[in-house]
């Protein structure tokens, strides 16, 4: 069987440009990306920003990083029991918590919000996205699209830590803390595994002082600011 090689796929353009789309849509497509401490407020934000969004008459679409654990970045287990894999296939294409398979997961969501921002959606993608070369290396792939850089905004939830772990929505923080008096560790963003904070995002929020409509009002005002949706 003959192999294909790299040099053998081309790009095809489409015929359909942005502006059109933009046109059709009444905004430009755009990945607002949500990063910070589990705890943080990251979904929160992102799914409230949603649906004010949505019925404002804007097409937008939420990326959550849970969600997207049980699917395209699913880990061998899931694969395994939902989608029929086995073992080996499993253990080829899952996605554990290493640091490695975070780089990845980072990587295909990256690839994947630029596709759904080139459609003309607002794509909110909302992952704890701990190491900045990740988020950085994302936004490098909007800004050298073929189809032309695509508006990448970054949205640092910058709650302070002792606020997220008063949270603690899934215990995580519990765990993680246990597990480190127990001198076992868990790799866990904010107690033994670094969390690199954005250097310059687009906008920073504290939902430690913030309310959740106070969040969202900020980026609709971005939004409107940077001519991305209309007031």
């Amino acid at each position: 069987m003959s192999q294909i090689k790299a040099e053998q796929i081309t790009w095809h353009a489409g015929t359909v440009t942005r502006a059109e789309r933009a046109n059709l849509l009444k905004q430009s497509g755009a990945t607002l990306w949500f990063t910070g401490l589990s705890g943080s407020g990251k979904s929160t934000l992102a799914v409230a920003l949603e649906q004010v969004l949505i019925a404002r008459g804007h097409a937008a679409y939420v990326l959550d990083g849970d969600n997207i654990r049980f699917g395209l970045n699913a880990g061998p287990k899931i694969l395994m029991d939902t989608r029929g894999y086995s073992e080996t296939q499993a253990k080829r294409f899952g996605l554990g918590f290493s640091a490695e398979d975070r780089e990845e997961n980072i990587r295909r969501i990256g690839e994947v919000s630029l596709l759904f921002a080139d459609a003309g959606l607002l794509c909110l993608t909302s992952f704890i996205s701990p190491y900045r070369k990740d988020r950085d290396a994302a936004r490098k792939i909007h800004q050298a699209s073929k189809t032309g850089p695509v508006p990448f905004i970054e949205i640092y939830v910058n709650t302070p830590i002792e606020v997220c772990e008063s949270r603690d929505p899934k215990g995580l923080y519990k765990q993680a803390r246990e597990a480190v008096a127990a001198g076992k560790g868990m790799g866990f963003t904010g107690v033994d595994d670094p969390y690199e904070a954005p250097l310059n995002p687009e906008i920073t929020i504290d939902t430690g002082t913030l309310s959740t409509a106070e969040g969202v009002a900020k980026i609709i005002n971005y939004l409107i600011d940077q001519g991305i949706i209309k007031g």
